[in-house]
């Protein structure tokens, strides 16, 4: 595919300390990694209702949602995987810009690809949360029968089974869902949040 050479980037007359004041709050791809079944949807989806319930303007962006609509051509070879996460950086950075604090919920395996995440973002907007759970615990919950098919083979290249899964090197936050309850977990990034001053409104 060909790619265009006559177009420019058009800054709009609203800058991002307008949003902050407007808003009360600063802006942040808060990017939940880890294996299937670690709870990280779960965990975003709690999150995302404490953040409104405090007056946050919030979007999430689920794996599985965005496969239908924007990323529905995409497979999960690795380029695939890949182009899914850039895709989703990408989006992640615009709802930045627009002043939102957005929760992302994505394996995404590759540090190479949460790296590049990070790159695209302005300092301290991208927190790398580290959804962490041993294998076995995901297994045993496995929401959607996925880990089964993994092992009996009818799904290959299945992260944690027979595609690697590359933890965190240095993440913001790491969250261990084997050992926490929902709620500790929600209020670990709350409190993460607060600190470090993102949440004005609070």
């Amino acid at each position: 595919m060909s790619k265009s050479t006559n177009i420019i980037w058009h800054e709009s007359n609203i800058t991002k300390a307008d949003r902050y004041k407007q808003n009360n709050h600063k802006s942040a791809v808060l990017w939940f990694t880890g294996l299937s079944g670690s709870g990280k949807s779960t965990l975003s989806v709690a999150l995302e209702n404490e953040l409104f319930q405090l007056g946050i303007h919030t979007y999430r962006l689920d794996g599985d949602n965005v496969r239908h609509g924007l990323n529905k051509n995409l497979g999960f070879s690795p380029e695939d995987r890949s182009e899914n996460i850039r895709r989703i950086g990408e989006v992640g950075k615009l709802m930045s810009d627009a002043g939102l604090l957005t929760l992302t919920a994505f394996i995404s395996p590759y540090q190479e690809d949460r790296d590049q995440v990070r790159s695209i973002l302005e300092k301290d907007e991208f927190i790398e949360i580290y959804v962490k759970c041993n294998l076995e615990a995901c297994e045993s919950r496995d929401p959607k029968g996925l880990y089964k098919k993994a092992r009996a083979g009818e799904i290959k290249g299945f992260t944690g089974i027979d595609a690697p899964y590359e933890e965190p090197t240095n993440p913001e936050i790491i969250v261990e869902t084997d050992n926490q309850s929902l709620e500790e977990s929600v209020q670990v990034i709350i409190n993460y949040l607060k600190e470090k001053n993102y949440l004005v409104n609070d």
